[in-house]
């Protein structure tokens, strides 16, 4: 039945584009949910080239589907003429926002665990899915400074109790066994161009209010040096093993330890405590040091904090010169409309926004937190990287990297899914919706890319952005999540237009030079 489907779904992917063979399919599986994962072992997984170059007056267009397409290849040709009975989307070159950065994903010690327990090969499998240009191209890695809720215990790399000078900190066996090798490998696929962020869940207990790990704190006044230091510490050591660091944010979550939300790794911080630590200790022990140029990124956290927080922390003239970006998460953007970026890069305009971290979170008893195949979630993320990117966002980061089939390993069992999903026992993982939907993106826009105007029809109910790219390509992404097939013309006014019908419940990429 899923071959059927697939099959269906193939000659009804365009109106004018021909379909040519893939680099190697998907090998798909269903779990009982409403789309496939692609299997990958130690012998086979789906790779698809990126094609940085095509013949004027043609088009590639990819497509993943519901009914279990990924990255079907197609090409086509320009018309002179707009199809009479079709939609139209008009592409404007000439009006441009914001540079992209890159996509990415977190180098937790669980998504390490779980890359590790394959076999080599599987291993390798892995890592070019995501680094490689036959993968989706991943540029942009997040790195916990020490243990957060995605480890197999509480830890920091100083938990020896009011060492004030720091004499004990030390980087611990999961970075030189878990976290750095998996890093470097990552580093050495992309062929050294991995931009690294870092941030730290919780300081150790000894600097705290309450002296865990997680819940309800604030860094106690006599530590606000120790903990600027600590992070400088944690530069230092990465810079001596070989890694280096483009930004590191004020902390995860904040919030999540303001307002006490259990199980996850935290420091609380007001908007007033922090700003002081930033201005007296943080930024300036961060100048001083030989990590200068590292970018400061403020908030790492929901957007819904950004009308309060972060204005409230932008008060003081001098964060104008010290920060260089805001850092959103996505969670409860359903309460939190997308004008608030729209708001804050008005206000704001020489400091980017990057998103930071996403993933799905199932809740409520005895219901399943890793969902294989289940396409709605895959939805979730193109939606939701669509409308970032129509709201000045630079970039955007998945969270694990890889995780297993219970969603974890987590030391305080807060599971969730992932686009990778790890099957140790069968020596196989598995590529879930939100792994395409990702790379729909990562795959065609790399970095420096610039987000181009794209005049939508409010009547065609299809979701898009376009981007120019380095190699003078132009990407648009079309996202159908409709329950039939529209067709639809893109206008062009230096090439001409392109007659589509995009499938029901669809992901597309369209790109053309």
């Amino acid at each position: 039945m899923e071959f059927l489907h697939a099959l269906a779904a193939f000659f009804i992917l365009t109106c004018s584009a021909v379909a040519i063979n893939a680099d190697s399919q998907c090998i798909p599986k269903s779990f009982g949910y409403d789309s496939i994962v692609c299997v990958c072992n130690s012998t086979y997984c789906d790779e698809f080239e990126t094609v940085t170059h095509f013949p004027s007056g043609q088009y590639l267009l990819y497509t993943s589907t519901k009914d279990g397409l990924r990255f079907k290849k197609s090409i086509g040709s320009f018309s002179a003429r707009k199809n009479a009975s079709s939609l139209t989307l008009q592409i404007n070159r000439g009006t441009k926002y914001q540079s992209i950065m890159g996509f990415g994903t977190a180098f937790t010690d669980s998504a390490a665990i779980n890359v590790f327990s394959l076999s080599s090969e599987a291993q390798q499998n892995l890592m070019r899915s995501y680094f490689t240009s036959t993968g989706i191209n991943l540029n942009l890695g997040r790195v916990p400074i020490g243990g957060c809720d995605f480890s197999v215990r509480g830890y920091t790399y100083d938990d020896h109790g009011n060492d004030t000078q720091l004499t004990k900190f030390n980087l611990t066996w999961e970075d030189y066994n878990l976290k750095m090798p998996l890093i470097k490998w990552a580093r050495n696929l992309r062929n050294q161009n991995l931009k690294l962020k870092a941030a730290a869940w919780s300081p150790p207990v000894w600097m705290k209010t309450n002296y865990e790990f997680t819940g309800s704190s604030l860094l106690l006044d006599q530590y606000y040096q120790a903990w600027a230091d600590y992070h400088i510490k944690f530069l230092d050591a990465y810079k001596e093993n070989g890694l280096e660091f483009w930004a590191v944010s004020t902390g995860n979550e904040p919030a999540t330890g303001i307002i006490n939300i259990p199980g996850i790794n935290s420091l609380g911080w007001t908007p007033q405590r922090q700003r002081k630590w930033i201005v007296e200790n943080l930024f300036p022990s961060l100048h001083a040091s030989q990590h200068s140029n590292v970018k400061l990124l403020l908030l790492d956290d929901q957007r819904l904090f950004v009308p309060f927080v972060l204005d409230e922390l932008m008060e003081d003239e001098s964060m104008q010169k010290y920060v260089d970006g805001f850092a959103v998460h996505w969670y409860y953007d359903q309460i939190s409309p997308a004008r608030i970026l729209n708001n804050t890069h008005e206000k704001y305009p020489s400091k980017f926004i990057i998103s930071t971290e996403a993933s799905i979170v199932t809740v409520g008893p005895n219901v399943s937190r890793v969902r294989l195949g289940d396409w709605s979630n895959g939805e979730e993320y193109m939606a939701n990287i669509i409308e970032d990117f129509t709201h000045w966002v630079t970039g955007w980061y998945d969270w694990n990297l890889a995780l297993n089939q219970e969603g974890g390993p987590n030391w305080v069992e807060n599971y969730v899914d992932a686009s990778v999903i790890v099957n140790a026992k069968n020596d196989e993982f598995y590529k879930q919706p939100l792994f395409y939907a990702i790379g729909h993106f990562s795959k065609f826009i790399p970095e420096d890319s610039v987000r181009i105007n794209i005049v939508p029809n409010n009547e065609t109910g299809i979701e898009t952005v376009a981007f120019t790219t380095p190699y003078n390509a132009t990407a648009i992404i079309l996202f159908n999540k409709g329950d039939r097939n529209t067709t639809i013309s893109i206008a062009d006014p230096d090439r001409g237009y392109i007659t589509l019908s995009i499938p029901e419940r669809s992901f597309n990429t369209l790109v053309y030079w």
